[in-house]
């Protein structure tokens, strides 16, 4: 490992539009942790590489599309 690097001429990542294109994408969203059964994880990432998606796109997803259709709400169940 180099003692000194040389930044000059780094580009901001708005300035490299496939960075800029993450960025934007990520705005609107909230990195958690989530603990899922290990069938589940591997049934999602198979899925979502048959899709050419990544896994937390398909599970995010899949939850949105949840949302629509049965709204969630104390007296429901678990």
């Amino acid at each position: 490992m180099r003692e000194e690097y040389d930044f000059s001429n780094a580009k901001r990542a708005k300035d490299v539009p496939h960075l800029s294109k993450l960025q934007a994408e990520a705005k609107d969203k909230t990195c958690v942790i989530l603990m899922l059964d290990n069938e589940v994880l591997q049934s999602y990432r198979a899925k979502a590489e048959a899709k050419g998606l990544e896994y937390q796109t398909l599970i995010n997803h899949t939850l949105m599309e949840s949302m629509a259709y049965r709204p969630i709400d104390e007296a429901s169940p678990a």
